[in-house]
C-alpha cells in the first residue's frame, strides 16, 4: 500500500495479464447454459482513508468462449469488457457496474449484450437499485 497526500489514505493497485477463469452460466441473450471461459487483462484500484471511507474501481477486457452443455446449441466466441465502481462511507454507499459482450456463434448468429447495474444506499436508509440487461 502507498500513503497518498498525507491525509492518511492508503491506495493499492493490482493488474492482471492473461488471467483465465472458467465457469458454467447462461449464455447472454440465449436460453441455455454453457461452460464459459474468459481470458483477460485488467486493473483494479482501491483507496481507503482514515475515516474508513472506501473507493474501488476495476476494468477487465478480453476474450470469451461459451461451449454449450447441450451440444445441440451453438458455441460462441468473441470479446467482452466489464467495469465496476464502489464508493462507501459510514453514511452512504454506491455500487455500479457495466458488462458488454460481442460474440459470434458457430451457427453464424451473433450476440451483442450490455448490462448496467446500480445500487445505492443513503444515510436515511433509502435504497435505489436497478439492473438493465439489453440484447441487441
Amino acid at each position: 500500500m502507498v500513503l497518498a497526500d498525507g491525509h492518511g489514505a492508503q491506495t493499492f493497485t493490482q493488474t492482471f495479464k492473461d488471467a483465465t477463469d472458467a465457469f458454467v452460466d447462461f449464455v447472454p441473450c440465449r436460453d441455455f447454459q454453457a461452460t464459459i471461459t474468459i481470458t483477460y487483462n485488467g486493473v483494479m484500484h482501491y483507496t481507503v482513508n482514515k475515516a474508513g471511507d472506501f473507493w474501488a474501481t476495476g476494468t477487465m477486457t478480453g476474450t470469451a468462449t461459451a461451449v454449450p452443455l447441450d451440444p445441440v446449441n451453438p458455441s460462441f466466441s468473441g470479446k467482452f469488457t466489464t467495469w465496476f465502481g464502489t464508493s462507501d462511507n459510514k453514511q452512504n454507499g454506491v455500487d455500479h457496474s457495466t458488462f458488454t459482450a460481442h460474440l459470434t456463434g458457430s451457427d453464424g448468429s451473433t450476440i451483442k449484450f450490455h448490462e448496467t447495474v446500480h445500487l445505492s444506499t443513503s444515510a436515511s436508509g433509502m435504497t435505489v437499485s436497478f439492473d438493465k440487461p439489453r440484447c441487441g
